[in-house]
């Protein structure tokens, strides 16, 4: 299953970057490029859902289809 999540970022005043997954609360990371932001928070997602899948939780369905036309940043989850 795939899922793809809509991401939230935020520069910091210190030039450091923020980014988070609105529908999986706590998955949030920060980092010093938007690249790297997004990247660490791709990894965040993955090991979030399947925590989630391994203890029979429901995965959010605020998830966006992958194959629709999104604004802004995504991460791409495959679990």
């Amino acid at each position: 299953m795939d899922y793809t999540f809509k991401v939230s970022l935020q520069e910091e005043e210190d030039g450091r970057w923020s980014a988070w997954i609105d529908s999986l609360p706590g998955c949030a990371v920060w980092a010093y490029t938007r690249s790297d932001a997004i990247e660490e928070l791709r990894q965040g997602a993955q090991l979030y859902i399947e925590c989630m899948l391994e203890h029979g939780d429901p995965i959010p369905n605020e998830h966006i289809d992958p194959t629709g036309d999104v604004a802004g940043e995504t991460v791409a989850i495959a679990v």
